[in-house]
């Protein structure tokens, strides 16, 4: 029940937002605050409840199911594991601090606005706990059209054509994904004369192995081009250069995520041999984005620019644990998922700082800020080593987790790979460098960090300090929900082409 209570209170956040922003906007920003800070309370009373073990199904805390479209086999059916409760924990944190960066960025349209940030995080929240393929599409779809007007309404100079290039290529991703959810929901009725979208009911329907890869083939058209992977990336700098910084934040943060989790939760689960023959070329996918984000990022002279294209690149990590298949792999793609967003989300808060105070995105016309803003530097030095991996934070640890994981299974994918942190490095680098040492353009002021932003950066400092010194809670959490899907019935076949588990591996997850 708490699962359906915490998207009722984003959506009917948004809308009292909406209607308080036509007569006051600071009760519009408090209400949509407000909403978000009782959802993180309810997602962590879910966390602190479960009892994350491996236990055929029981992996699943707090389910709702009641009917829907009865007629068609259609109903409410939410339910989350570990691996939903922290990603629904990174949507509202980052949410809370959406709201927090629009404080005084957004001044048109102030209701209208939080009524569509709250919609979409409503969207993220669902497509993390439906159990019902219909539900999880409608969600997947509801995402869709907020994060639209917040590129087409509230962005910078090329917003329209930057979000109707967002909204065809994810559009066109969905319906393709939406073919092969109508296709299996057909096959799984002729096998059993049961046509149901419910999750647990289509896992392992039986099929030919040709029509099983051409279904799988259409789920990873929507959840590729979201991650984003290489070659159906080239939305993502555009959305998130023009995007207000909230936008940036939410895209990177939780929209990318929301593709990785369709390729665990749905994709495997449900085509695993076809997952297992498309294995090399998901791995390959994985390598590429690392290598080719990485390249892209480091040729850019907008700040916003370089930090999207890095996240192609961490993103990369992802894919490439996730085809790893095993339980190394696995944790550190999801310790990724969850550094990334905190890490990439703040440099875009960084870069959405800096150019509110300066007016521009280029860093040629930027240099030698660290002695003007020595807190707002330091926050973004911070997060610059976070994002390269620097040993003793979060993201560290997960990519480490990601390559031992992949060396097991691939040995030269794992080396290729390992180039990343060698060019993530070298673009993080030069970042810090052209922005905040060097000379000082003539006449360039630049105000430091204001109370609430400094709240802010200390707070997703201390997560990526507890995540990369201690990541134990996060694996043991999620340990349970990897194990139900890598050695279940349907993630069978993946688990048996991958390397044996490391005993101490399993008995840390669970």
């Amino acid at each position: 029940m708490t699962l359906g209570l915490i998207i009722l209170i984003l959506i009917a956040g948004g809308v009292l937002a909406w209607a308080l922003g036509r007569v006051n906007e600071v009760l519009a920003r408090a209400v949509s605050l407000l909403a978000i800070f009782v959802d993180l309370i309810l997602t962590i009373s879910l966390l602190a409840g479960g009892e994350f073990r491996i236990s055929g199904g029981g992996a699943f805390v707090d389910q709702l199911k009641m009917p829907w479209i009865p007629q068609l086999g259609i109903s409410l059916h939410f339910g989350a594991d570990g691996l939903s409760l922290l990603l629904l924990l990174l949507t509202m944190l980052l949410g809370i601090v959406s709201v927090l960066v629009s404080w005084r960025e957004i001044t048109e349209r102030v209701g209208f606005f939080h009524f569509n940030l709250l919609l979409v995080l409503a969207g993220i929240a669902g497509v993390f706990t439906a159990l019902d393929l219909f539900l999880f599409y409608f969600f997947w779809e509801l995402m869709l059209i907020p994060m639209y007007f917040l590129i087409a309404v509230w962005g910078h100079e090329k917003r329209v054509y930057a979000s109707i290039k967002f909204f065809i290529f994810t559009q066109a991703g969905g319906l393709l994904m939406l073919l092969s959810i109508l296709g299996l929901f057909y096959l799984h009725g002729q096998d059993t004369g049961v046509y149901t979208f419910d999750y647990f009911s289509l896992v392992g329907t039986r099929m030919p192995y040709a029509v099983s890869f051409w279904l799988m083939l259409g789920f990873l058209a929507g959840f590729l081009v979201k991650v984003p992977a290489v070659p159906v990336h080239s939305w993502l700098p555009d959305a998130h250069t023009e995007a207000p910084t909230a936008g940036s934040v939410v895209l990177a943060g939780l929209l990318l995520k929301t593709g990785a989790y369709g390729l665990i939760r749905f994709v495997v689960p449900f085509f695993p041999d076809a997952s297992a023959a498309f294995a090399p070329v998901g791995m390959a996918l994985g390598v590429a984005g690392i290598i080719y984000g990485a390249v892209l990022a480091f040729g850019q002279t907008d700040m916003k620019r370089l930090i999207a294209n890095s996240s192609i690149s961490h993103m990369g990590f992802v894919i490439l644990g996730i085809y790893a298949w095993n339980t190394l792999a696995l944790q550190g793609a999801v310790i990724q998922m969850l550094c990334h967003g905190i890490s990439t989300g703040m440099l875009f808060v960084i870069a959405g700082a800096l150019q509110d105070r300066l007016h521009t995105r280029e860093m040629a016309r930027m240099g030698g800020l660290w002695d003007a803003a020595p807190a707002l530097s330091g926050v973004a030095l911070f997060f610059a080593m976070a994002s390269l991996g620097l040993p003793g934070l979060g993201n560290f640890v997960a990519e480490f987790l990601v390559l031992m994981g992949t060396f097991r299974s691939d040995m030269v994918y794992s080396v290729l790979a390992s180039t990343g942190f060698v060019l993530s490095t070298i673009y993080s680098l030069s970042f810090v460098s052209r922005v905040f040492h060097g000379r000082r353009p003539e006449g360039l002021a630049l105000a430091d960090l204001s109370p609430r932003e400094g709240a802010v950066s200390l707070v997703m400092i201390a997560l990526i300090l507890w995540i990369g010194l201690y990541p134990q809670p996060i694996l043991r959490v999620s340990g349970a929900a990897l194990k139900e899907i890598e050695l279940g019935a349907a993630g069978r076949q993946m688990a048996e082409t991958a390397v044996p588990l490391l005993p101490e591996a399993s008995n840390g997850a669970r």
